[in-house]
């Protein structure tokens, strides 16, 4: 018995020692592990792979973790962002506990699948739910955008008796943010804020909820009693940090109360850089630029240490108002204090500085920050094609579009406009197309953009086609559209349904009713021109240089000499507009065509500075009508001074030697045009047919159907000849015999045009054609008879103007 006994006794010593030795290797083989997971802090694929041979090796040892170990693993495979693992461990747990169901939640809000989220937290038992808990799906919520949800969720952790906690209401008053509904919600947060006690304690709760209060004052727009709610809890504040005083004065600049933004900054007792680059921001946002600079310089003189916000928008100030020595500056000042600026730092600040040098036109500048950043992205590649398209660059545009690396909707509406205000108007047809098939829908500038490559073009079609497409997406009340389209109705000849455009627009603005009287004056309609121009000043609108350089055009178009006159002497006695040389230009013009040639030098003659090219071609121009040789010579010797390589002078003086049968002279001009290595601009005219535009050439042999439309004038003529009509050979340029001058009238390329139109357009259908240069005398008075004969509307748009023909008249009476 005793024997046995002490048997069972050595037994459970041995046992026990066992026990104890094992008891250390699992100690020891813990903590072992508990180091190794300990080197998986880093978020990144290593960890990720370390973290997974450690559990493995847990696995294959018969290791049994614990509770925390298992949440350390749950929590590097979150951190990881491999959720699936995460899921797998979770669901292998016995009985996860709160702080693996939070890591959980987390884990899915953080990449944006609130469904699963919720569904770990709907099937968590209540008694093991705690408020860090309910926080995380609160700010899931709050950080994806749903604040509906998060504000129901805190609104049930009430309920559920959970005590909220200054980080629950940051999270809920964040997503209050985002749909302040009205300001009952924001009074009834901030009592639930006093209740708890956090509004004593907490600066981030009483942050959050300032906010609150500023998002709704900024909804509505007006002044209301949220911007006096959020001053009073401002001023209650027991203790305001830099996030308070940079809200408080974005609030009011919001809210475009400046002076309420300048009260809170002067409060300010200590130098916040957060606050004081608001403040500089608010300047800038309300156009206040000089103010903007000159806190700017406040700033740096009290030693307030700039960063990339305070560079950027200073740069942007002088960017807006036109300072681009003082950007150039703080570049220079950059380049000295900045030496080892991060990359996001370069990017903010460089993307800022490109837009300073493009928007003053130094685009090479711009070009050579651009290759210095050693980041870009959309908005850097979208600065610099801007840039290049506005300073008219369109190749190196073109170039920079195809290398970059994405494109957006911003970057494709920038190169369509680019393209058709540059001349490349098909291309931009194109590629307006093009962006369409790619899967963006357009936006109404990018509408525009085509619009105005409609009006390039002369394409009719196209742009009643994108007119209907406006309708059905409903941006026909988009304003920049509505201008668009006025200019594409007018510049394709149909000023009727330019003017339909006008009227029916839900709002115009100055470029409008400057876009209206230009279309008018251009097709020849001088005194509705006026008329509209007169309905504008009653209608309170201030016109502007533009506006007068189109007044004056239609002046100048319809023969309207004294009212002429009359609007270039009000323009800086009524309206303070000082004339520039284009408006010089226009009464040049104006007085030329009439004839009045001693006028037209007396108004030379008093120009504030010496008359540029446009005054001496005006002047040419009105020369070669009236045969004005002596004054004709004079401008183009100006001309040749000024722009040797300009063809349209040499053309000019040529015919006006011409015009008198000068033909040595005209000898002389041309040998000097070859001596210049000057090239006459090829006259082409265009119509478009069936959604296809035509082009022809003088003397044209290309065309597939040319044949065919030489036979049809030569016939079309015959019954011109009947009604009276004689070739005016005078605008043959060349010393030839008559038949031949009436061969070569008949092979002009506006000729061929008109008469492809007449063959191929039903018999009510207006011809449309559109010409590079100034119609010939000689067309001009055959399409009148053309006109009557083939019983059509001819329109024929040029350089300068619009002639719309009918029964034998046309729209200019002959005076142009």
């Amino acid at each position: 018995m005793y024997s046995k006994i002490l048997f069972n006794s050595k037994q459970c010593f041995l046992f026990s020692l066992n026990f104890m030795r094992n008891a250390l290797d699992i100690r020891l083989l813990a903590n072992r592990y508990a180091e190794k997971l300990q080197l998986c802090s880093p978020q990144d694929p290593a960890s990720f792979s370390l973290a997974r041979a450690v559990h493995a090796h847990m696995i294959a040892s018969g290791f049994k973790p614990r509770g925390h170990f298992l949440n350390r693993l749950l929590e590097m495979y979150c951190k990881s962002s491999n959720v699936v693992y995460a899921r797998q461990l979770f669901e292998e747990i016995p009985n996860p506990d709160a702080i693996a169901r939070t890591t959980l939640i987390t884990a899915y809000c953080a990449l944006g699948n609130l469904e699963l989220g919720r569904e770990i937290f709907n099937g968590t038992p209540l008694y093991m739910r705690d408020s860090v808990f309910y926080n995380a799906m609160i700010t899931g919520y709050a950080h994806n955008g749903d604040g509906h949800s998060a504000l129901e969720l805190f609104r049930a952790m009430r309920r559920d008796d959970f005590r909220p906690d200054d980080f629950t209401f940051t999270s809920v008053l964040s997503a209050l943010v985002l749909f302040v509904g009205n300001e009952q919600q924001c009074g009834q947060m901030h009592c639930a804020v006093v209740k708890t006690g956090m509004g004593c304690v907490s600066s981030s709760v009483l942050n959050a909820l300032l906010s609150v209060y500023v998002k709704r004052a900024s909804e509505l727009g007006i002044p209301c009693s949220a911007m006096v709610s959020a001053r009073k809890l401002f001023d209650e504040m027991p203790k305001r940090d830099e996030l308070t005083w940079t809200t408080m004065i974005t609030g009011y600049v919001r809210n475009d109360d400046l002076n309420g933004a300048r009260e809170v900054f002067e409060a300010m007792v200590e130098n916040l850089g957060a606050a004081w680059n608001a403040m500089i921001s608010g300047y800038v946002h309300c156009g206040c630029f000089q103010e903007a600079l000159t806190l700017c310089r406040k700033m740096r003189f009290l030693g307030i240490q700039f960063d990339d916000i305070t560079y950027t928008t200073i740069i942007s100030a002088c960017a807006n108002v036109g300072s681009f020595q003082m950007g150039k500056q703080m570049h220079a000042y950059i380049l000295k204090n900045e030496l080892n600026p991060n990359h996001s730092f370069c990017l903010s600040v460089s993307n800022a500085l490109i837009t300073l040098y493009c928007k003053n036109n130094k685009v090479d500048e711009a070009r050579k920050i651009f290759y210095a950043m050693p980041v870009r992205n959309i908005i850097t590649w979208n600065a610099i094609l801007s840039g290049y398209v506005n300073a008219g660059r369109m190749e190196e545009a073109k170039s920079f579009f195809e290398e970059m690396p994405v494109k957006n909707l911003l970057t494709l509406t920038v190169m369509i406009s680019g393209l058709a205000q540059n001349g490349f108007g098909d291309e931009g047809l194109k590629l307006f197309k093009q962006m369409r098939l790619d899967g963006f829908e357009p936006c109404d500038f990018a509408f525009a953009g085509a619009l105005t490559a409609c009006s390039v073009l002369g394409a009719l079609e196209n742009g009643r086609q994108l007119h209907a497409q406006l309708v059905h997406l409903g941006y026909e009340s988009s304003l920049s559209v509505g201008n668009a389209m006025i200019s594409m109705y007018a510049k394709c000849g149909v000023v009727e349904a330019a003017e339909s455009v006008f009227v029916t627009m839900p709002s115009v603005d100055l470029v409008s009713w400057n876009s209206m009287i230009a279309a008018l004056g251009q097709h020849g309609h001088g005194v509705k021109a006026i008329e509209l121009f007169d309905q504008m000043l009653k209608e309170g609108v201030f016109p502007d240089r533009i506006t007068f350089l189109t007044v004056l055009t239609a002046c100048s178009h319809a023969g309207l000499v004294e009212k002429g006159r009359h609007y270039f002497n009000s323009m800086l006695e009524s309206y303070g507009i000082t004339p520039c040389e284009d408006h010089y230009a226009r009464m040049v013009d104006l007085f030329c065509r009439a004839g009045m040639f001693s006028y037209a030098r007396i108004v030379i003659d008093s120009m504030p500075s010496k008359p540029g090219a446009p005054v001496w071609e005006a002047l040419l121009a009105g020369c070669r009508i009236h045969g004005n040789m002596d004054l004709g010579i004079e401008a183009a010797e100006q001309l040749f001074k000024l722009m040797p390589q300009n063809d349209g002078t040499y053309v000019l003086l040529s015919n006006i030697y011409a015009d008198v049968g000068r033909w040595n002279d005209v000898a002389k001009v041309r040998k000097l045009m070859r001596d210049q290595a000057v090239r006459k601009e090829p006259a082409c005219s265009w119509i478009e047919v069936e959604n296809k535009v035509h082009v022809f050439m003088v003397d044209d042999d290309v065309h597939p159907e040319v044949l065919s439309v030489y036979r049809y004038l030569e016939q079309l003529g015959l019954e011109m000849k009947k009604l009276g009509y004689i070739p005016d050979t005078k605008f043959v340029l060349h010393d030839m015999e008559y038949e031949q001058k009436e061969h070569a009238l008949s092979t002009h390329s506006e000729k061929l045009a008109v008469g492809f139109g007449i063959m191929k357009l039903p018999p009510d259908a207006t011809v449309r054609v559109f010409k590079n240069i100034r119609i010939c005398g000689d067309c001009h008075n055959a399409f009148k008879f053309m006109s009557k004969v083939a019983r059509r509307e001819i329109i024929v748009r040029d350089r300068k103007r619009f002639h719309h023909f009918k029964n034998g008249d046309c729209s200019c009476r002959d005076y142009w």
